[in-house]
């Protein structure tokens, strides 16, 4: 018995089809992704835009960055862009805080 294919949805296609696009290394904006997909209503989509980009990162397809690096697709926060993964973005994350979450250097 084989595995079932996985089935991408447009939103997963989509992200891939615009990553193909870029140069290698360089990253996409959510927003775009949902302006290819509905340009009218683009805004209903992002929640949408950013479930799929999670699930791709956990497939190991793409990484999410920010301030251009990579963050845990499980616990980031705010503005992001999509990347491909590339040779040396970290595959786990357990010791890796999102940016901003830690204490070190930070006042008493």
């Amino acid at each position: 018995m084989s595995d079932p294919i996985p089935t991408s949805s447009p939103i997963q296609d989509t992200i891939l089809s615009q990553l193909a696009a870029v140069g290698a290394g360089k990253s996409i904006d959510p927003m775009s992704v949902a302006k290819a997909i509905q340009p009218d209503r683009w805004q209903r989509l992002l929640g949408h835009v950013r479930t799929n980009a999670i699930e791709l990162a956990r497939e190991g397809k793409i990484v999410i960055l920010r301030h251009n690096k990579p963050v845990n697709p499980e616990q980031f926060r705010g503005v992001y862009r999509l990347r491909m993964r590339m040779e040396g973005d970290p595959t786990s994350f357990e010791d890796v805080t999102d940016e901003g979450a830690g204490d070190e250097g930070g006042e008493a």
